[in-house]
């Protein structure tokens, strides 16, 4: 069964870019730091560089950032 994770880090904020993008992500897996080349966002699928486990990204109204891993 596929984990659903749900980012709320009071340490580390995800920071959004101009368009709801985001430019690096921490693992829900691994907690690796994962910075990417092209911005990601809503429905968007992101993959960890170090266990390679891939996720599936949903971003609330709020701005809440969910992984869903596939």
């Amino acid at each position: 069964m596929a984990n659903t994770y749900d980012f709320d880090d009071d340490d580390k904020d995800l920071k959004a870019t101009a368009g709801g993008k985001f430019k690096e992500f921490d693992c829900p897996d691994c907690n690796a730091n994962n910075p990417v080349h092209d911005t990601f966002g809503d429905q968007d699928e992101v993959r960890c560089n170090y266990c390679g486990t891939e996720f599936r990204v949903t971003v609330s109204g709020e701005g809440r950032v969910k992984f869903k891993e596939l």
